[in-house]
């Protein structure tokens, strides 16, 4: 039976493990798998954590999923990187949140700094209007800035070509419910527009005739393909939705957003639970065990969640793409994945450093 916060259990230490132990360093940078769910403007939250842990050069990276907003850091982040290494990541991550933060009118703001800032009035209007009308009635001309962004942005092409890292990107077809997963090898600016599409607002975005809407309704994020396709056992949680909210919906409005919410966090929960669950009940015998198990065993989980940030509890700041806003957000995610960093580094590539019971079993 694994220990509460662990998905690997003890085991003899290996000669390489002795030699890091004796000589008390790594070998090598330990390599993270990222998990980073969306959010709309929450993202900046996770740019601020992506540009810390690019500015530290004990981290490296191997597979990156996400869906909605995080498909865009994951993207945004391999694209700088070819073109610049970690700088290059870290700079392609702030040109985008800061031209996201060009989007809104001021007029579609209320007055106040930092996290006071808030939707005004017409801006609440129309977000209420979106649930009354399609997109072909109130975006016939399917207007989405954020495919001029990506088009000026990101090199697509060279990207499908050479990735520095495992991409995979979810997007939710429409007509079946299934998650697909894109690949770096099939990135394209459909398909991000795709992973990110809030049907109320755009039309649904087609590839390969297949129509598809936010990823988040199926995966926010997928895990799974961290589990099967990279190498690295560690996987790194950035997640923008509280795991527990305190005091219990009681407007119209509150039990509105915390519904919505409970929906793009689902099939996230649940796939962790089986993860839990999965190697609880594998067999901890090496004669019996098979490529699965192994697996599973070896699993480590790390956490970086948006609890105790005030600036994310609010659901309707996750459609206020101001400049000012973004960018408490990326200083917020900055600290706190500064001080995971400092907590739990030691931990990574040896245990995982989250409780992963307590919050998914």
């Amino acid at each position: 039976m694994i220990a509460s916060g662990t998905l690997n259990p003890p085991s003899a230490a290996s000669p390489l493990t002795l030699v890091k132990r004796l000589f008390g360093t790594r070998l090598s940078a330990p390599r993270l798998n990222l998990a980073l769910q969306g959010g709309g403007a929450h993202g900046a939250f996770t740019w601020g954590v992506l540009d810390a842990l690019l500015a530290d050069p004990r981290i490296g990276f191997e597979g990156l999923s996400g869906s909605s907003a995080g498909a865009m850091n994951a993207v945004v982040l391999a694209d700088g990187w070819i073109k610049g290494g970690r700088d290059g990541a870290r700079q392609g991550l702030a040109d985008f949140w800061s031209a996201v933060g060009k989007q809104m009118p001021s007029g579609l703001l209320t007055q106040g700094e930092g996290d006071t800032i808030s939707l005004s009035p017409a801006a609440k209007l129309l977000a209420n209007w979106a649930g009354y009308f399609s997109p072909s009635q109130l975006n016939p001309m399917d207007l989405n800035p954020l495919r001029d962004l990506l088009v000026r942005q990101v090199d697509f092409e060279h990207l499908r070509r050479a990735s520095p890292f495992k991409l995979f990107v979810g997007a939710t077809q429409v007509n079946t419910g299934k998650l697909r997963v894109f690949r770096e090898s099939e990135l394209s600016v459909e398909v991000l527009l795709a992973s990110a599409c809030l049907p109320t607002i755009h039309h649904a975005i087609e590839i390969d005739g297949e129509p598809y809407w936010d990823g988040g309704y199926s995966a926010n994020p997928a895990v799974f393909p961290l589990f099967y396709d990279c190498d690295s056992r560690d996987v790194l949680l950035v997640l923008l939705s509280p795991l527990e909210r305190a005091g219990t919906p009681r407007s119209v409005a509150e039990i509105e957003a915390r519904i919505v919410e409970l929906a793009f966090s689902a099939n996230f929960m649940r796939e962790m639970r089986m993860f839990v669950h999965a190697a609880e009940f594998s067999s901890p015998g090496f004669m019996t065990m098979g490529r699965l198990e192994r697996r599973l065993q070896k699993l480590r989980f790390h956490m970086i969640d948006s609890s105790r940030v005030a600036s994310l509890q609010r659901s309707e700041t996750k459609l206020l793409a101001h400049a000012p806003f973004l960018e408490l957000l990326r200083g917020q995610g900055r600290q706190r994945a500064t001080e995971w960093a400092a907590e739990h580094f030691e931990g990574v590539g040896r245990r995982s450093t989250v409780d992963v019971k307590k919050w998914f079993a």
